[in-house]
């Protein structure tokens, strides 16, 4: 084996690793942590395919802004420290069976699907070509993301601003006999 396959089967590892701790961990600040390093390992794989820009963008984008928005959530979300709250799941099973039902699928397309290897590297110019793309044909995806990540941005905010029962967070309101300012 070369160098670069135990770079590869590394970063498999570790990507595999941290995805299952992102699911499996409890604690949800420790689980967006974990995400933050897989998506650091797909970097990682980015970078062995020799897509510098692909990488940049991975770690920019979601490392840089899609995880560190998860984490001010959970870091402004009310209450996410308290021991009277609940962190249980009740769809396991069902997640298990769908899990395995995905995988058996993917298993059995991989198995029927004939790969072919490219033997030459992309060329330079590869990078523009594609950003000529993200604002041409793929303009519409581009432009999704970008309101998903505003959505997103403002859901936690909101979440942020609200307390225990729902309604938002603000100066005490005076009671009915005391005089309003």
């Amino acid at each position: 084996m070369d160098s670069i396959t135990i770079v590869f089967f590394a970063l498999a590892l570790l990507i595999t690793v941290s995805a299952f701790f992102v699911v499996g961990s409890r604690n949800i600040f420790h689980s967006a942590i974990f995400l933050v390093l897989a998506l650091f390992g797909v970097a990682g794989i980015f970078v062995l395919l020799e897509a510098p820009f692909l990488a940049a963008a991975q770690v920019l984008i979601y490392v840089g802004a899609v995880a560190i928005l998860m984490i001010f959530a959970i870091m402004l979300t009310a209450r996410i420290g308290d021991t009277d709250v609940r962190y249980t799941n009740e769809q396991v099973p069902t997640g298990l069976a769908v899990s395995a039902g995905l995988l058996i699928v993917i298993l059995y397309s991989l198995w029927q699907t004939p790969i072919a290897t490219v033997a030459t590297a992309p060329g330079p110019g590869s990078g523009k070509k594609l950003g000529e793309l993200f604002l041409t044909q793929f303009v519409l995806p581009f432009e999704m993301i970008s309101v998903l990540l505003l959505a997103a941005l403002i859901g936690a905010v909101i979440i942020a601003r609200k307390d225990g029962s729902g309604t938002p967070t603000g100066p005490p309101k005076p009671h009915s006999g005391e005089p309003s300012a």
